[in-house]
């Protein structure tokens, strides 16, 4: 049986609501040193779902642990039948409005630096450059037995040739990148070895259930060390790979401030909760910084 994750979280009774004023946000980019911390929210405007907002994945689907994955043949047959067929459309998502703010804010030197929980790439498709990608991309496959990385087209282009025809329709997408299939349409999907040993290729992502790898920890440790504040975006602060930051920002005496619509599990620990959608929101604070945002989308 598969066990669901531990990925839930009850915002206690007598937490403090959300407001619609994004000011203390721009004050403290006016200040400069923040330190974006972002989560699945930044992305749903580029049409990638998020897993805990309205209609989130984590309603209908259950992320494949790191455990499972490496545990069963069938499992990652199941992963890379649904992974291939989602990459096809998570391939091609653009930056966003919001993701362009954050460049903007980078390119006038009001940010410190960006650690993202995403794996989809879209701050540095929108131009940011100091991007710690805390959960790994999935634009890397690695092998889990010789430690060969491989680009994620090379791989697809792999498992496109072993599995000519494979042409599911699927229910949804999630923010892993892989699609809803029922396990009649993933059948005998065929799985790609790696190219140099022939050992078992996995994305290079974090998994649930799989450590953030600890030099990458003490590298964002570091970054909020030396932030002045940090800027929570889009993300629920559920999993600790997250909060530790802003619970270590707040210990520190640096302000916290989150831009997401739902409440989190940081709120305790921020200075506000701005409860408004992230792109318009970004790009209105660009506007009042008077720092133009342009349009990446297309690059």
């Amino acid at each position: 049986m598969r066990m669901r994750p531990t990925l839930s979280w009850t915002p206690p009774v007598g937490l403090r609501p959300g407001t619609t004023d994004p000011e203390p946000v721009a004050e403290a980019l006016r200040d400069g040193g923040v330190l974006v911390l972002s989560g699945a929210g930044l992305s749903t405007e580029s049409g990638i779902p998020d897993y805990r907002g309205k209609g989130g994945s984590l309603s209908r689907h259950t992320p494949m642990t790191y455990q499972e994955f490496t545990g069963s043949d069938r499992a990652r047959r199941r992963y890379w039948a649904r992974s291939h067929l989602g990459w096809r459309t998570f391939g091609r998502a653009r930056p966003n409005a919001g993701h362009r703010a954050v460049a903007a804010f980078e390119r006038r030197g009001l940010l410190s630096g960006v650690i993202t929980q995403n794996v989809d790439g879209l701050h540095q498709a929108a131009g940011s450059e100091g991007v710690v990608e805390l959960h790994g991309s999935l634009e890397r496959v690695v092998c889990l037995s010789c430690g060969t990385f491989a680009s994620r087209r090379a791989v697809a282009r792999g498992l496109a040739e072993a599995n000519p025809g494979f042409e599911p329709v699927a229910a949804g997408l999630n923010p892993d990148g892989d699609a809803d299939l029922t396990d009649a349409q993933v059948g005998d999907f065929r799985v790609v070895p790696c190219a140099r040993c022939a050992g078992v290729l996995k994305p290079d992502v974090v998994f649930f259930g799989e450590s953030v790898p600890p030099a990458r920890v003490v590298r964002c440790r570091e970054m909020v060390d030396g932030a002045r504040s940090l800027l929570v975006l889009g993300s629920s602060l559920t999993v600790m790979s997250g909060l530790r930051f802003v619970r270590q920002a707040a210990r520190a005496g640096k302000p916290v401030l989150i831009v997401n619509h739902d409440p989190t599990r940081g709120d305790e620990h921020a200075l506000t909760r701005v409860a408004l959608p992230l792109g318009p929101t970004l790009t209105a604070l660009a506007d009042r910084l008077d720092i133009p945002v342009g349009d990446r989308a297309a690059t």
